[in-house]
């Protein structure tokens, strides 16, 4: 997964209680974006559902859309 706080419409208000901020210490101002795997978004999820942190805040404005699925007849909204 892709982190870029530069692309995320919680960007401001939504930093102060987003697990970026808090557990790992970024910035929002952060000039690269942060790539977690599959197994460390797990973890941050299961501490989040624990309470133990706050949860991703990571909001993108638009969803991308499978390129494969729009060709085959599916309507965009169906895709994602």
């Amino acid at each position: 997964m892709l982190i870029d706080c530069d692309a995320c419409v919680m960007k401001g208000p939504g930093c102060q209680d987003c697990v970026v901020t808090v557990v790992l210490g970024m910035s929002a101002d952060r000039a690269e974006p942060l790539r977690i795997d599959d197994d460390e978004r797990a973890a941050l999820d299961a501490l989040a559902q624990s309470g133990l942190v706050p949860p991703l805040r990571l909001v993108h404005a638009v969803s991308s859309v499978e390129p494969n699925a729009a060709a085959e007849g599916e309507s965009a909204a169906d895709a994602v």
